[in-house]
């Protein structure tokens, strides 16, 4: 039966990039017989350009009923003075809550050929292997705010944080699932010496881990974990944490590799799930054609690896694009003297001459 992939481009870059993924899908859907078709949909700038909103009914009931989404990158500062609920970062908010993502995936794998790119030094990064697992549907992004209110005669602006002791048990359990397929070590981030929300999820976070004896677990606060991301990253196998603090440390952990233009993610829904590069839309090298789109790619192997359980297809495209890299293809980003410099088109050229 035929796999249905809702393809979103977005902003910027997106289409670029997400062209490059469905190029190496298409390869990889022949190689493997994996019958894959793809539909695109509008979403973020341009979908509110266009139909006055920046996620169309259209493109959610087109994503609900797909087998995954492949999402590109939305937002620019064209945008900038759009009222806020019709900014196109919204369009991934709603998508997120329209599919119930309630987890991200965020794998931070340095490849050996890339570690002189890392900020640190190559003894801290060599044989860094961590997912980081975020709530993505609960907590203070999606709590009651305010944007405006006057308190006392001073203008003041709110946002509640709150969490659900279900919430944070389906988070911790998909944790630890995680890791019993890799190096059985959780890591739960809280701050649960000054906020309350943070003391449920650690004594959630405990119940659920009482459930798996054979997954060793600590708890640390996040500003402890962001400094040991800096120093002893190799520490880390699976870290586990709310919306917010996930939000800051996958952004962190994402420049241990070099490039944030290298990192995929997995937005793990009820039903159908999406996939993304955590790169924004980089809307000043948009139409140029010098995109990275690695980070996409690998977003793809992750598509077929959760959504389609084709975890050979997946090792496929990871391979390839290691092979490419080996062999000195360098976008932009990543460049040096002495290597392939190549644009978007020539890197997924490289990549799908590997597969």
């Amino acid at each position: 039966m035929a796999k249905k992939i809702v393809v979103i481009p977005g902003d910027g870059i997106g289409e670029e990039i997400t062209n490059a993924a469905v190029l190496v899908l298409k390869k990889i859907s022949d190689k493997f017989q994996l019958d894959l078709t793809f539909e695109s949909h509008a979403a973020g700038g341009t979908a509110y350009d266009l139909y006055g909103t920046p996620l169309p009914e259209k493109t959610i009931l087109a994503a609900k009923a797909a087998d995954a989404v492949l999402f590109g990158a939305v937002g620019g500062a064209v945008w900038d003075n759009v009222d806020p609920a019709l900014r196109p970062e919204k369009a991934i908010l709603g998508l997120r809550k329209s599919l119930g993502l309630y987890a991200n995936l965020r794998p931070i794998k340095v490849m050996d050929c890339l570690v002189e790119y890392s900020p640190l030094k190559k003894e801290i990064v060599s044989g860094i292997d961590i997912v980081i697992v975020r709530e993505l549907i609960g907590g203070i992004y999606f709590g009651d705010k305010c944007e405006s209110e006057m308190k006392d005669g001073f203008e003041r602006a709110w946002d509640l944080e709150n969490y659900s002791v279900p919430e944070v048990e389906r988070i911790v359990k998909l944790a630890m699932e995680i890791a019993q397929k890799r190096n059985h070590k959780v890591t739960s981030v809280d701050k649960a010496n000054v906020l309350a929300t943070s003391r449920l999820w650690r004594r959630t976070a405990a119940k659920v881990a009482a459930s798996y004896p054979d997954v060793k677990t600590n708890d640390m606060y996040v500003d402890n974990c962001a400094m040991q991301l800096a120093i002893h990253p190799t520490e880390f196998d699976v870290i586990v944490t709310g919306n917010l603090f996930g939000d800051i440390l996958s952004d962190e952990a994402a420049v241990l590799g070099g490039s944030i233009g290298l990192m995929p993610s997995a937005s793990i829904g009820e039903c159908t799930s999406l996939y993304e590069p955590i790169h924004g839309s980089a809307p000043d090298i948009a139409g140029r054609g010098i995109a990275n789109p690695i980070g996409t790619i690998l977003s793809a192997a992750m598509l077929l690896r959760h959504s389609f359980s084709a975890e050979i297809a997946a090792l496929a495209i990871e391979k390839a694009v290691e092979k490419a890299l080996l062999d000195g293809y360098r976008t932009i980003d990543l460049y040096r003297d002495g290597f392939k410099k190549a644009n978007t088109e020539e890197m997924t050229q490289a990549i799908l001459d590997r597969i």
